[in-house]
């Protein structure tokens, strides 16, 4: 009857080890997902900066096909 304990008490353990794992999975994706947010945003800001330093060259090099 002791091995039962045993095996209930080992299976209770990979329960808990599973647990710990599952949350410290989910706390990195969550890092993970902030990260991919603020290197969007920051995508997003130098190409709009890069559209605002090319508008006075794409004029001139239109001016110039005229």
């Amino acid at each position: 009857m002791w091995w039962l304990y045993l095996y209930v008490g080992l299976a209770t353990a990979g329960l808990l080890v599973l647990g710990v794992l599952a949350v410290r999975v989910y706390a990195e994706v969550r890092g993970l997902a902030r990260q991919v947010g603020r290197s969007g945003d920051r995508l997003r800001q130098a190409s709009q900066e890069l559209r605002r330093a090319a508008e006075p060259l794409a004029r001139g090099a239109g001016e110039l096909s005229r």
